[in-house]
């Protein structure tokens, strides 16, 4: 897809329509609703200025559109083509903290247009906040070429915090000029942030398979205020196993034996061989170390390894309540994003996330979906609750 191609709605026949979209409800406002809740479940109630974050401003004019008329464009954000994405990240002694990611060009019908407005957007934070946005247009050529092949363009995301402005993460697409020439795409990215001699050892170890089984899939940039600032690459890992993605992890220095795969175990419910959706890792490179990662995540996206959204929080809670973290949140988050049930459907929870540094804690980070237009029913031929596998595996995790 290119940036002269439209941009084509695909939702399956099999979904159906979310319980909040039966009413003219801007997506604006849905989201917004959604935010502030999350952000009194994390505590953050306080925060000044908590009701102007500018989250329908970033939607553009995407958040004026009801509900009802469906999604703008087939945004790559989430499964029913929400622009939109919550998560809540925990550690363990601490309150959880608040991210919500955007794609600003959502209602654009070409990629060209979705990357001029996301820079706008991008641009007007910055000023808002005071940050500069030289890191994105240092790599503007490779990321957002005139052509733009898909699936999305540019995304933004902030960090919530108290007394101070958010943390802004920008994503690019290091497919932009083609797949096949997104390896080269980001070696040069990371080059230009003096990572170079980063790339020969990240390029064998996470795509060692190849790049038709290890993708290259996002590109991202930590902007404004933060204490150490990140360049990070996310690879797609297809057709994998929990061996595989340990073997990934290692790259991190200091890497403890098995802990991502049995993580990955945990939240899919799997001890074989992961064949629906891809898992992702991510590799990020801080001015600490310029030739070794300083971190890596694995996203394991639930909703393809779990019957329905109470499975799938049940795993989630066993990992966070092994590890010390704040397990009641979860379902207070839960409650705050949606008045459905769980088991009536799955995708709520899209993904479930492991992050481990060598200078900060680990971290577990659950993402949920607005579920602004539609609500995927459950999987069909997945089991509804755990077998005594999986229980052992999520025991394990958690050592």
């Amino acid at each position: 897809m290119t940036s002269s191609t439209p941009r084509r709605l695909n939702v399956s026949p099999t979904e159906t329509t979310s319980a909040e979209a039966v009413n003219d409800t801007p997506l604006g406002e849905h989201v917004r609703g959604q935010l502030l809740r999350l952000c009194g479940v994390a505590g953050l109630t306080d925060l000044d200025g908590i009701r102007g974050l500018p989250l329908p401003d970033l939607l553009g004019p995407a958040a004026r559109r009801p509900l009802t008329a469906g999604p703008p464009s087939p945004s790559f954000v989430c499964d029913d083509h929400s622009p939109v994405e919550f998560s809540l990240s925990f550690t363990a002694g601490a309150s959880p903290s608040v991210r919500v990611l955007v794609e600003p060009g959502c209602s654009a019908a070409a990629l060209a247009e979705n990357a001029r407005m996301g820079m706008d957007a991008l641009e007007a934070l910055a000023t808002r906040w005071g940050f500069s946005t030289e890191p994105v247009r240092r790599v503007r050529d490779l990321f957002l070429p005139t052509a733009i092949h898909g699936p999305l363009a540019l995304w933004c995301a902030m960090d919530l915090r108290r007394d101070q402005p958010p943390g802004i993460k920008v994503y690019v697409n290091p497919q932009a000029h083609g797949r096949e020439r997104s390896a080269e795409v980001t070696r040069e990215a990371l080059t230009r942030f003096g990572f170079g001699r980063a790339w020969p050892a990240l390029w064998e170890t996470a795509a060692s398979r190849g790049p038709e089984r290890d993708d290259i899939r996002f590109f991202a940039l930590d902007l404004g205020h933060w204490h150490t600032p990140r360049v990070k690459v996310y690879f797609a890992h297809h057709d994998v196993t929990a061996t595989e993605m340990d073997a990934v992890s290692c790259l991190l220095p200091g890497d403890r034996a098995g802990q991502s795969g049995e993580f990955c175990r945990a939240v899919a419910g799997s001890t074989g061989r992961f064949v629906h959706r891809p898992l992702v890792s991510c590799f990020s490179y801080t001015e600490r170390d310029m030739e070794h990662p300083s971190g890596h995540t694995v996203h394991v996206p639930v909703r393809d390894y779990a019957r329905d959204d109470e499975v799938a929080r049940d795993r989630a809670l066993n990992v966070l309540r092994g590890r010390g973290m704040a397990t009641a949140v979860l379902d207070r988050a839960l409650a705050a994003m949606t008045p459905r049930r769980l088991s009536d459907g799955v995708g709520l929870i899209a993904y479930v996330s492991l992050a481990r540094s060598t200078w900060q804690p680990p971290r577990v980070t659950v993402y949920f979906s607005p579920e602004a237009y539609v609500r995927r029913p459950p999987n069909a031929g997945v089991p509804h609750r755990r077998t005594d596998g999986v229980a052992d595996a999520l025991r394990r995790t958690t050592g």
